[in-house]
């Protein structure tokens, strides 16, 4: 099992970056790693996956050229690096993790429920 806490959220404006950060309480070589988002009366939906060893990643198509997702086993910790952001993208960020499975490269899973642990989120509001 493992605990996951986001940090890194906050206020910015149109234009601006945040990093978001996922500190995990065990070793998260074995999880592939998911950002996710959520805003009130929606369901919640992938942001950004990346897989166990880090050589495969998947993004939504609103964030793709924006944000990148990273992680370093060392540190236990994954990373959302969120440019040019736009008051569309004020979300309620979730970190998620769930078992590997397959080879270096196989692609990490970007369906919510395949994920089995989940921090408990960091506000993000992008004003205009």
């Amino acid at each position: 099992q493992v605990q996951l806490v986001e940090s890194g959220g906050g206020l910015v404006q149109a234009g601006g970056s945040l990093r978001l950060s996922c500190a995990a309480s065990g070793r998260i070589s074995a999880y592939d790693m998911g950002w996710f988002r959520q805003v009130p009366g929606k369901e919640r939906e992938l942001v950004a996956a990346i897989n166990w060893s880090g050589g495969r990643t998947s993004y939504a198509d609103f964030v793709k050229g924006r944000f990148t997702i990273s992680r370093d086993n060392t540190k236990n910790t994954v990373y959302l690096q969120m440019n040019s952001l736009k008051p569309e993208d004020t979300a309620v960020y979730y970190c998620a993790a769930c078992a590997r499975r397959g080879s270096f490269l196989a692609a990490p899973r970007t369906v919510v429920g395949d994920y089995d642990y989940w921090g408990q989120g960091t506000q993000v509001t992008v004003s205009s």
